[in-house]
């Protein structure tokens, strides 16, 4: 159609000016110039004709700098770097055609280019211990997507077979001393069809002739431990999202470009990083809800009640996430992570054992109180409790030393009593992996720590077992006598998880550093926890010892997802 109308347009102008030129009329020429624009026009729009289109062919490329004499770098730590390539094959073009068939209008023939190419990139002097994240044109990308290969410099690395098939056999080099990647086959349609800039974490453990007395983190760190110890999916090995609407999804537990889980990332991590730490304390909160051990109830927590796990609902001991309190808030976020669902507590338990991981489950006591309760203070007999206290505050009514306090006295019993609960392991089966509850309606300790006695053994079995951690102000309390209720408590505990776990798994408690070596309070000095250590079902004297605490793992932002976290 345009190019009838700029045909007829072109002749009339045309003969507006007379004339001729090399004997062509000037409505010869302007009929000549509209149709040729016309021709133009009806390819775009109506696609006729039958030329065919390139589509995405480039003349030639730009690659990452490699500069002939460029000194090989040395690091130490973690840093990152580009580094300078070593190696590429010839760019692959990959062509796709389409269209040109019949029919109306006739569509013209489209060939595509996509285009990919194999490259080696020389990073630092070896050996590394492993790399990181990497990114390309400043992006993180995914390493397991890019076809990646890591020598890490050894003198003992071979040849990447890629290079050989493309070079001859006995004509690609090892680099040996030198760490470097090799990415095969990479796609540069994402990239604009040019290779783009890629940098990358590297870790290389210190070197130097220190090294036998100073041998690094990687050789000296024996054991970790995995934290924060709450989110409803932390330690899932299975991806689970939050179907928040029709087409609406939101990932609960896979929060890096690994396309991992957060667990899994960072077990990987941990095995590549600190190949010698062979154990890990496996860290799972409850939660408490008063420092008046007579008025504290235990119980796990979620984060919110709106959604639930899609291919893992949550569920501990039996609580749904519809009957289950939610963690308190702070401006509309949640200041703690849910409790673990006991799915994902099996799940991580199995993956940790098949690592040859030596697994501590760490049963954590987390307090909820915020700035604005009106719980009585049993330590000063003021109205608020202080926001979070430590679980190590725990004690009577009135805590020993205030007025009316019931500390020495059999009604401290009681209170201690009543912070336990009368939870037994008959009330409590193994289905599956799962476990069944039966008995009273009430969220105590020994439900708390029964309840996970019974998922180790469903889960497989973990190898040392804590019935409690830094418990100080109720391990200090006295009934009459100057007995210390608490500390029977445990010791029954530790009884029946030895039934529960058998004679193969450690079983200790945790004590705080100001409690373990005794009790001291005025003039007297009570070593109330040397019953404990002497039992038979105790194994070994625990201590907690976190002030030196090293993050080593993927790290958590104020309110954001509950990644796990190892530390040593």
């Amino acid at each position: 159609m345009a190019t009838i109308l700029l045909s007829a347009a072109g002749a009339a102008l045309g003969a507006g000016f007379g004339g001729t030129v090399l004997g062509l009329s000037g409505a010869v020429i302007g009929r000549a110039i509209g149709a040729t624009i016309g021709r133009a026009i009806d390819q775009k729009v109506l696609g006729g004709g039958s030329e065919a289109v390139d589509v995405g062919r480039i003349e030639r490329f730009r690659v990452m700098g490699a500069s002939e004499g460029s000194a090989i770098p040395q690091v130490w730590g973690r840093v990152r770097v580009s580094g300078q390539v070593i190696w590429a094959s010839r760019f692959l073009d990959n062509v796709t055609r389409s269209g040109g068939g019949k029919g109306t209008p006739k569509r013209p023939a489209t060939t595509s280019h996509a285009y990919t190419v194999s490259l080696a990139v020389a990073l630092c002097e070896g050996p590394i211990t492993r790399v990181g994240r990497v990114w390309a044109d400043g992006n993180e990308v995914a390493p397991d997507k890019l076809n990646l290969r890591v020598y890490p410099g050894d003198l003992a690395q071979l040849p990447d077979p890629k290079i050989e098939a493309v070079e001859g056999t006995g004509n690609a080099p090892s680099y040996r001393g030198t760490a470097y990647v090799v990415i095969e086959d990479l796609d540069l349609s994402a990239y604009g069809n040019r290779v783009p800039q890629f940098s990358f974490e590297v870790l290389r453990q210190a070197q130097g002739a220190t090294a036998e007395q100073f041998p690094g983190l990687a050789k000296v760190v024996p054991g970790v431990c995995l934290i924060p110890g709450t989110g409803e999916y932390a330690l899932a090995t299975t991806p689970v999202h939050y179907a928040i609407g029709p087409g609406v999804n939101r990932s609960a537990n896979v929060n890096s470009t690994s396309g991992k889980t957060d667990f899994a990332s960072s077990l990987e991590q941990l095995t590549e990083e600190l190949p010698n730490a062979g154990g890990v304390s496996l860290v799972v909160s409850w939660f408490g809800n008063d420092l008046r051990c007579g008025s504290c109830a235990v119980a796990p927590k979620v984060e919110q009640k709106l959604h639930d796990g899609v291919g893992m609902p949550w569920q501990v001991s039996g609580l749904r996430r519809a009957a289950a309190l939610e963690v308190p808030k702070l401006a509309g976020q949640s200041v703690y992570g849910g409790s673990p669902t006991d799915q994902s507590v099996v799940e991580a338990i199995k993956a940790l054992n098949e690592a040859g991981k030596a697994v501590t489950f760490y049963p954590f006591l987390l307090m909820e109180q915020l700035a604005d309760n009106s719980l009585p203070n049993p330590w000063t007999g003021e109205t608020g409790q202080p926001p979070l206290p430590w679980r190590g505050r725990i004690t009577l009514n009135k805590a020993p030393g205030q007025p009316g306090s019931t500390d020495r006295t059999a009604a401290a019993a009681a209170e201690v009593a009543n912070f336990f609960g009368s939870v037994q392991p008959a009330h409590f089966a193994i289905v599956g992996e799962a476990v069944a509850y039966s008995g009273p309606v009430e969220w105590s300790y020994r439900r708390f720590i029964l309840h996970y006695a019974h998922l180790c053994k469903a889960a497989g079995g973990v190898a040392a077992f804590c019935v409690g951690s830094e418990m100080r102000g109720l391990s200090q309390i006295r009934a009459a006598g100057d007995s210390f209720p608490t500390v029977a408590a445990l010791r029954q505990l530790a009884s029946e998880v030895r039934a529960i776990l058998g004679a193969e798994t450690k079983i200790s408690y945790a004590a705080d550093w100001s409690e373990y070596f005794g009790y001291h309070i005025e003039d007297n000095v009570y070593f109330h926890l040397d019953p404990l250590w002497a039992d038979p079902a105790i194994d070994f004297i625990g201590i907690d010892n976190c002030l030196s605490s090293v993050l080593l793992s993927f790290t958590r932002s104020n309110h954001g997802p509950q990644v796990p976290v190892f530390r040593s």
